[in-house]
Protein backbone atom coordinates (compact mmCIF):
# COMPACT_ATOMS: atom_id res chain seq x y z
CA UNK A 1 0.00 0.00 0.00
CA UNK A 2 2.96 2.36 0.33
CA UNK A 3 3.35 4.91 -2.44
CA UNK A 4 7.13 4.97 -2.14
CA UNK A 5 9.89 4.56 0.42
CA UNK A 6 9.07 8.01 1.76
CA UNK A 7 5.29 8.23 1.29
CA UNK A 8 3.50 5.59 3.30
CA UNK A 9 -0.09 4.50 3.78
CA UNK A 10 -1.53 4.44 7.31
CA UNK A 11 -5.24 4.22 6.53
CA UNK A 12 -7.79 1.70 7.78
CA UNK A 13 -10.61 -0.45 6.41
CA UNK A 14 -14.08 -0.35 7.93
CA UNK A 15 -16.01 -3.58 7.39
CA UNK A 16 -18.53 -2.95 10.16
CA UNK A 17 -20.21 0.06 8.58
CA UNK A 18 -23.54 -0.57 6.83
CA UNK A 19 -24.49 2.95 5.72
CA UNK A 20 -21.93 5.58 4.76
CA UNK A 21 -23.00 9.08 5.79
CA UNK A 22 -26.12 7.46 7.18
CA UNK A 23 -27.60 6.75 3.75
CA UNK A 24 -25.33 5.01 1.23
CA UNK A 25 -25.27 1.22 1.32
CA UNK A 26 -21.67 -0.01 1.42
CA UNK A 27 -21.70 -3.83 1.33
CA UNK A 28 -17.93 -3.91 0.83
CA UNK A 29 -17.14 -1.44 3.58
CA UNK A 30 -15.17 1.81 3.40
CA UNK A 31 -11.54 2.83 3.43
CA UNK A 32 -10.45 5.86 5.44
CA UNK A 33 -7.10 6.83 3.98
CA UNK A 34 -4.29 8.57 5.78
CA UNK A 35 -0.69 9.03 4.70
CA UNK A 36 2.65 10.01 6.18
CA UNK A 37 5.61 11.54 4.36
CA UNK A 38 8.93 10.75 6.05
CA UNK A 39 11.70 13.22 5.17
CA UNK A 40 13.89 15.66 7.08
CA UNK A 41 10.54 16.74 8.46
CA UNK A 42 7.54 14.47 8.75
CA UNK A 43 4.03 15.32 7.62
CA UNK A 44 0.94 13.28 8.48
CA UNK A 45 -1.85 13.74 5.99
CA UNK A 46 -5.31 13.47 7.59
CA UNK A 47 -6.55 11.15 10.30
CA UNK A 48 -9.30 8.49 10.23
CA UNK A 49 -12.71 7.74 11.69
CA UNK A 50 -12.96 7.72 15.50
CA UNK A 51 -13.76 4.01 15.55
CA UNK A 52 -10.22 3.25 14.37
CA UNK A 53 -8.12 5.57 16.54
CA UNK A 54 -5.95 2.88 18.08
CA UNK A 55 -5.30 1.06 14.81
CA UNK A 56 -4.36 4.33 13.09
CA UNK A 57 -2.05 5.45 15.89
CA UNK A 58 -0.31 2.06 15.88
CA UNK A 59 0.33 2.33 12.14
CA UNK A 60 1.57 5.88 12.53
CA UNK A 61 3.91 4.94 15.40
CA UNK A 62 5.38 2.13 13.32
CA UNK A 63 6.16 4.47 10.41
CA UNK A 64 7.57 7.16 12.70
CA UNK A 65 10.03 4.62 14.14
CA UNK A 66 10.72 6.72 17.20
CA UNK A 67 10.67 10.09 15.47
CA UNK A 68 8.15 12.88 16.09
CA UNK A 69 5.89 14.30 13.36
CA UNK A 70 6.31 17.94 12.43
CA UNK A 71 2.95 18.55 10.74
CA UNK A 72 -0.58 17.24 10.57
CA UNK A 73 -2.27 18.43 7.39
CA UNK A 74 -6.06 18.37 7.38
CA UNK A 75 -7.34 18.38 3.81
CA UNK A 76 -10.98 17.89 4.73
CA UNK A 77 -12.93 18.21 7.98
CA UNK A 78 -15.56 15.50 7.64
CA UNK A 79 -15.23 13.41 10.81
CA UNK A 80 -14.27 10.25 8.93
CA UNK A 81 -11.00 12.07 8.17
CA UNK A 82 -10.65 14.62 10.98
CA UNK A 83 -11.97 12.85 14.07
CA UNK A 84 -8.50 12.23 15.52
CA UNK A 85 -7.02 15.69 15.12
CA UNK A 86 -7.37 16.40 18.82
CA UNK A 87 -6.00 12.96 19.73
CA UNK A 88 -3.00 13.64 17.49
CA UNK A 89 -2.51 17.08 19.00
CA UNK A 90 -2.34 15.66 22.52
CA UNK A 91 -0.02 12.80 21.58
CA UNK A 92 2.37 14.98 19.58
CA UNK A 93 2.38 18.38 21.30
CA UNK A 94 5.20 19.83 19.20
CA UNK A 95 3.59 19.12 15.84
CA UNK A 96 2.04 21.95 13.84
CA UNK A 97 -1.49 21.60 12.46
CA UNK A 98 -1.94 22.90 8.93
CA UNK A 99 -5.30 23.47 7.24
CA UNK A 100 -7.44 26.08 5.51
CA UNK A 101 -9.02 28.91 7.46
CA UNK A 102 -12.39 27.24 6.98
CA UNK A 103 -11.08 24.02 8.47
CA UNK A 104 -9.84 25.82 11.56
CA UNK A 105 -13.25 27.39 12.02
CA UNK A 106 -14.76 23.90 11.92
CA UNK A 107 -12.20 22.63 14.43
CA UNK A 108 -13.69 25.06 16.96
CA UNK A 109 -17.05 23.41 16.37
CA UNK A 110 -15.75 19.85 16.63
CA UNK A 111 -13.07 20.21 19.32
CA UNK A 112 -13.73 23.53 21.04
CA UNK A 113 -10.39 24.91 19.84
CA UNK A 114 -8.54 25.76 16.65
CA UNK A 115 -5.16 25.06 18.26
CA UNK A 116 -4.08 28.72 18.08
CA UNK A 117 -0.49 28.18 19.25
CA UNK A 118 0.15 25.52 16.64
CA UNK A 119 -1.93 26.30 13.60
CA UNK A 120 -0.65 27.08 10.12
CA UNK A 121 -3.35 28.55 7.89
CA UNK A 122 -2.95 27.29 4.33
CA UNK A 123 -4.17 28.92 1.15
CA UNK A 124 -3.81 28.40 -2.58
CA UNK A 125 -0.15 28.48 -3.64
CA UNK A 126 1.36 27.91 -0.19
CA UNK A 127 4.14 25.35 0.22
CA UNK A 128 5.24 23.07 3.02
CA UNK A 129 8.89 22.11 2.68
CA UNK A 130 9.80 18.78 4.21
CA UNK A 131 13.31 18.35 2.77
CA UNK A 132 13.35 16.53 -0.54
CA UNK A 133 9.56 16.67 -0.64
CA UNK A 134 7.42 19.77 -1.09
CA UNK A 135 3.68 19.94 -0.62
CA UNK A 136 1.98 22.56 -2.79
CA UNK A 137 -1.47 23.70 -1.65
CA UNK A 138 -4.40 23.66 -4.08
CA UNK A 139 -7.67 25.28 -3.07
CA UNK A 140 -10.63 22.96 -3.66
CA UNK A 141 -13.62 24.67 -2.04
CA UNK A 142 -16.93 22.82 -2.28
CA UNK A 143 -15.38 19.59 -3.46
CA UNK A 144 -17.51 18.86 -1.60
CA UNK A 145 -17.21 20.91 1.64
CA UNK A 146 -16.18 24.59 1.59
CA UNK A 147 -12.94 24.18 3.57
CA UNK A 148 -11.33 21.54 1.33
CA UNK A 149 -7.77 21.77 0.09
CA UNK A 150 -5.69 19.33 -1.92
CA UNK A 151 -1.90 19.11 -1.97
CA UNK A 152 0.53 18.17 -4.70
CA UNK A 153 3.87 16.65 -3.74
CA UNK A 154 6.11 17.88 -6.55
CA UNK A 155 9.12 15.57 -6.08
CA UNK A 156 7.27 12.28 -6.46
CA UNK A 157 4.40 13.92 -8.37
CA UNK A 158 1.63 12.78 -6.06
CA UNK A 159 -1.76 14.48 -5.79
CA UNK A 160 -3.44 14.14 -2.40
CA UNK A 161 -6.96 14.70 -3.65
CA UNK A 162 -9.09 14.75 -0.48
CA UNK A 163 -12.48 13.20 -1.32
CA UNK A 164 -11.86 13.66 -5.04
CA UNK A 165 -11.34 10.38 -6.94
CA UNK A 166 -12.70 8.47 -3.96
CA UNK A 167 -15.05 5.51 -4.03
CA UNK A 168 -17.12 3.28 -1.81
CA UNK A 169 -15.55 0.01 -0.67
CA UNK A 170 -12.66 -0.99 1.57
CA UNK A 171 -9.16 -1.40 0.17
CA UNK A 172 -9.61 -5.17 -0.10
CA UNK A 173 -12.88 -4.89 -2.06
CA UNK A 174 -12.65 -6.79 -5.33
CA UNK A 175 -14.91 -4.64 -7.49
CA UNK A 176 -14.96 -2.37 -10.50
CA UNK A 177 -13.61 1.08 -9.66
CA UNK A 178 -15.88 3.06 -11.97
CA UNK A 179 -19.16 1.66 -10.66
CA UNK A 180 -18.58 2.50 -7.02
CA UNK A 181 -16.67 5.69 -7.79
CA UNK A 182 -19.57 6.87 -9.96
CA UNK A 183 -22.12 6.10 -7.24
CA UNK A 184 -19.88 7.88 -4.74
CA UNK A 185 -19.35 10.89 -7.00
CA UNK A 186 -22.98 11.53 -7.90
CA UNK A 187 -24.23 10.70 -4.44
CA UNK A 188 -21.83 12.99 -2.61
CA UNK A 189 -20.00 15.37 -4.98
CA UNK A 190 -22.43 15.55 -7.91
CA UNK A 191 -24.00 18.90 -7.05
CA UNK A 192 -20.63 20.61 -7.27
CA UNK A 193 -19.62 19.98 -10.87
CA UNK A 194 -18.49 23.58 -11.42
CA UNK A 195 -16.14 23.34 -8.45
CA UNK A 196 -14.74 20.00 -9.63
CA UNK A 197 -14.10 21.51 -13.04
CA UNK A 198 -12.14 24.34 -11.43
CA UNK A 199 -9.87 21.86 -9.64
CA UNK A 200 -9.43 19.72 -12.76
CA UNK A 201 -8.18 22.80 -14.62
CA UNK A 202 -5.57 23.34 -11.92
CA UNK A 203 -4.62 19.67 -12.02
CA UNK A 204 -4.16 19.81 -15.80
CA UNK A 205 -1.10 22.00 -15.25
CA UNK A 206 0.55 19.41 -13.00
CA UNK A 207 2.56 16.31 -13.84
CA UNK A 208 0.60 13.80 -11.76
CA UNK A 209 1.91 10.26 -11.48
CA UNK A 210 -0.12 9.09 -8.49
CA UNK A 211 -3.47 10.10 -7.00
CA UNK A 212 -4.01 9.48 -3.28
CA UNK A 213 -7.66 10.02 -2.32
CA UNK A 214 -9.17 9.86 1.15
CA UNK A 215 -11.39 6.91 0.16
CA UNK A 216 -10.69 3.97 -2.10
CA UNK A 217 -7.55 2.74 -3.82
CA UNK A 218 -4.39 4.66 -4.61
CA UNK A 219 -4.39 5.33 -8.35
CA UNK A 220 -1.07 4.85 -10.14
CA UNK A 221 -1.78 3.59 -13.64
CA UNK A 222 -3.89 4.86 -16.52
CA UNK A 223 -4.64 8.09 -14.69
CA UNK A 224 -6.12 9.55 -17.85
CA UNK A 225 -9.02 7.12 -17.53
CA UNK A 226 -9.95 8.35 -14.05
CA UNK A 227 -9.43 12.02 -14.90
CA UNK A 228 -11.51 11.71 -18.08
CA UNK A 229 -14.37 10.15 -16.12
CA UNK A 230 -14.24 12.95 -13.58
CA UNK A 231 -14.22 15.47 -16.41
CA UNK A 232 -17.32 13.86 -17.94
CA UNK A 233 -19.13 13.55 -14.63
CA UNK A 234 -18.40 17.11 -13.50
CA UNK A 235 -19.61 18.52 -16.83
CA UNK A 236 -22.79 16.41 -16.57
CA UNK A 237 -21.81 14.76 -19.83
CA UNK A 238 -23.05 11.45 -21.15
CA UNK A 239 -20.74 8.61 -20.20
CA UNK A 240 -22.51 5.69 -21.91
CA UNK A 241 -24.92 5.43 -24.82
CA UNK A 242 -28.24 4.06 -23.63
CA UNK A 243 -31.62 4.62 -22.02
CA UNK A 244 -32.60 4.38 -18.38
CA UNK A 245 -36.23 3.68 -17.50
CA UNK A 246 -37.05 4.34 -13.85
CA UNK A 247 -40.51 3.42 -12.65
CA UNK A 248 -42.91 2.82 -9.79
CA UNK A 249 -45.93 0.59 -10.12
CA UNK A 250 -48.76 -0.18 -7.72
CA UNK A 251 -50.76 -2.98 -9.36
CA UNK A 252 -48.45 -3.87 -12.23
CA UNK A 253 -49.89 -1.93 -15.16
CA UNK A 254 -47.17 0.73 -15.19
CA UNK A 255 -44.59 -2.02 -14.91
CA UNK A 256 -46.19 -3.75 -17.90
CA UNK A 257 -45.83 -0.53 -19.93
CA UNK A 258 -42.19 -0.23 -18.93
CA UNK A 259 -41.42 -3.82 -19.91
CA UNK A 260 -43.13 -3.32 -23.26
CA UNK A 261 -41.14 -0.13 -23.89
CA UNK A 262 -37.85 -1.77 -22.88
CA UNK A 263 -38.52 -4.61 -25.30
CA UNK A 264 -39.31 -2.15 -28.09
CA UNK A 265 -36.11 -0.21 -27.44
CA UNK A 266 -34.09 -3.41 -27.61
CA UNK A 267 -35.77 -4.46 -30.84
CA UNK A 268 -34.93 -1.09 -32.36
CA UNK A 269 -31.23 -1.52 -31.58
CA UNK A 270 -30.81 0.63 -28.49
CA UNK A 271 -27.29 -0.27 -27.24
CA UNK A 272 -28.26 -0.41 -23.56
CA UNK A 273 -31.59 -0.36 -21.72
CA UNK A 274 -31.48 -0.10 -17.94
CA UNK A 275 -34.76 -0.68 -16.09
CA UNK A 276 -35.02 0.35 -12.44
CA UNK A 277 -37.86 -0.35 -10.01
CA UNK A 278 -37.42 2.58 -7.64
CA UNK A 279 -39.32 0.87 -4.84
CA UNK A 280 -36.91 -2.06 -4.74
CA UNK A 281 -33.52 -0.94 -6.02
CA UNK A 282 -30.88 1.13 -4.26
CA UNK A 283 -31.66 4.82 -4.76
CA UNK A 284 -28.00 5.78 -5.09
CA UNK A 285 -27.58 3.16 -7.82
CA UNK A 286 -30.57 4.64 -9.61
CA UNK A 287 -29.13 8.16 -9.39
CA UNK A 288 -25.81 6.88 -10.71
CA UNK A 289 -27.44 5.35 -13.80
CA UNK A 290 -29.53 8.45 -14.48
CA UNK A 291 -26.33 10.47 -14.78
CA UNK A 292 -24.47 7.76 -16.68
CA UNK A 293 -26.86 7.62 -19.63
CA UNK A 294 -28.09 10.45 -21.81
CA UNK A 295 -31.74 9.42 -22.04
CA UNK A 296 -34.19 8.99 -19.17
CA UNK A 297 -37.80 7.80 -19.15
CA UNK A 298 -39.80 8.12 -15.94
CA UNK A 299 -42.92 6.05 -15.43
CA UNK A 300 -45.15 6.45 -12.39
CA UNK A 301 -48.66 6.58 -11.05
CA UNK A 302 -50.57 9.61 -9.91
CA UNK A 303 -50.56 9.51 -6.11
CA UNK A 304 -52.38 11.97 -3.85
CA UNK A 305 -52.59 14.36 -6.78
CA UNK A 306 -48.83 14.19 -7.29
CA UNK A 307 -46.57 11.17 -7.89
CA UNK A 308 -45.61 7.99 -6.11
CA UNK A 309 -43.22 8.76 -3.18
CA UNK A 310 -40.24 6.79 -4.51
CA UNK A 311 -40.41 8.67 -7.81
CA UNK A 312 -40.71 11.97 -5.99
CA UNK A 313 -37.57 11.17 -4.01
CA UNK A 314 -35.71 10.06 -7.12
CA UNK A 315 -36.43 13.21 -9.09
CA UNK A 316 -35.47 15.43 -6.19
CA UNK A 317 -32.22 13.47 -5.82
CA UNK A 318 -31.51 14.28 -9.47
CA UNK A 319 -32.47 17.94 -9.46
CA UNK A 320 -30.56 18.78 -6.30
CA UNK A 321 -27.48 17.40 -8.08
CA UNK A 322 -28.04 19.71 -11.06
CA UNK A 323 -29.37 17.06 -13.45
CA UNK A 324 -29.01 18.47 -16.96
CA UNK A 325 -28.13 17.88 -20.62
CA UNK A 326 -30.49 14.94 -20.98
CA UNK A 327 -33.37 13.71 -23.12
CA UNK A 328 -36.47 13.02 -21.01
CA UNK A 329 -39.93 11.46 -21.40
CA UNK A 330 -42.77 10.50 -19.07
CA UNK A 331 -45.20 7.64 -18.73
CA UNK A 332 -48.02 8.54 -16.36
CA UNK A 333 -50.79 6.33 -15.04
CA UNK A 334 -53.95 7.66 -13.44
CA UNK A 335 -57.22 5.79 -13.41
CA UNK A 336 -59.44 8.85 -13.15
CA UNK A 337 -57.24 11.99 -13.04
CA UNK A 338 -53.70 11.55 -14.42
CA UNK A 339 -51.53 14.28 -12.87
CA UNK A 340 -48.10 12.67 -12.73
CA UNK A 341 -46.61 14.18 -15.89
CA UNK A 342 -47.73 17.68 -14.97
CA UNK A 343 -46.17 17.33 -11.53
CA UNK A 344 -42.91 15.85 -12.85
CA UNK A 345 -42.60 18.64 -15.40
CA UNK A 346 -42.70 21.17 -12.57
CA UNK A 347 -39.94 19.32 -10.74
CA UNK A 348 -37.65 19.63 -13.76
CA UNK A 349 -38.55 23.25 -14.55
CA UNK A 350 -35.13 24.58 -13.49
CA UNK A 351 -33.15 21.86 -15.29
CA UNK A 352 -30.64 23.04 -17.89
CA UNK A 353 -30.68 21.63 -21.41
CA UNK A 354 -33.35 19.03 -20.66
CA UNK A 355 -35.33 18.08 -23.75
CA UNK A 356 -38.80 16.82 -22.84
CA UNK A 357 -39.71 14.54 -25.73
CA UNK A 358 -43.22 13.52 -24.79
CA UNK A 359 -45.67 11.79 -22.47
CA UNK A 360 -47.65 8.58 -22.68
CA UNK A 361 -50.79 8.61 -20.54
CA UNK A 362 -52.29 5.35 -19.25
CA UNK A 363 -55.65 5.27 -17.52
CA UNK A 364 -55.53 2.01 -15.63
CA UNK A 365 -54.58 -0.87 -17.92
CA UNK A 366 -52.25 -0.66 -20.92
CA UNK A 367 -54.25 -0.45 -24.15
CA UNK A 368 -53.32 -1.13 -27.74
CA UNK A 369 -53.26 2.62 -28.25
CA UNK A 370 -50.77 2.92 -25.39
CA UNK A 371 -48.60 0.24 -26.97
CA UNK A 372 -48.55 2.17 -30.22
CA UNK A 373 -47.55 5.30 -28.30
CA UNK A 374 -44.79 3.41 -26.51
CA UNK A 375 -43.48 2.07 -29.81
CA UNK A 376 -43.39 5.63 -31.13
CA UNK A 377 -41.55 6.74 -27.99
CA UNK A 378 -39.03 3.94 -28.46
CA UNK A 379 -38.36 5.19 -31.98
CA UNK A 380 -37.45 8.61 -30.59
CA UNK A 381 -35.18 7.15 -27.88
CA UNK A 382 -33.47 4.25 -29.64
Amino acid sequence: MNISDSIRYIGVDDHKIDLFEGQFDVPNGMAYNSYVIVDEKIAVLDTVDSNFTDEWLAKLDKELDGRQPDYLIAHHMEPDHSANIQVFAKKYPDAKIAASVGAFNMMKNFFGTDFPERKIVLKEGDKIELGKHTLNVIGAPLVHWPEVIMTYESTEKVLFSADGFGKFGAQDADEDWACEARRYYFGIVGKFGVNVQAVLKKAAALDIQTICPLHGPILKENLGYYIDLYNTWSQYGVESDGVMIAYTSVYGHTKQAVEYLADELTKKGCPKVVVCDLAREDMAEAVEDAFRYGKLILATTTYNGEIFPFMNTFIRELTERNYQKRKLAFIENGSWAPMAAKYMTKLFVDGKDIELVGTVTIKGAVTDENKAQLTELAEKFK
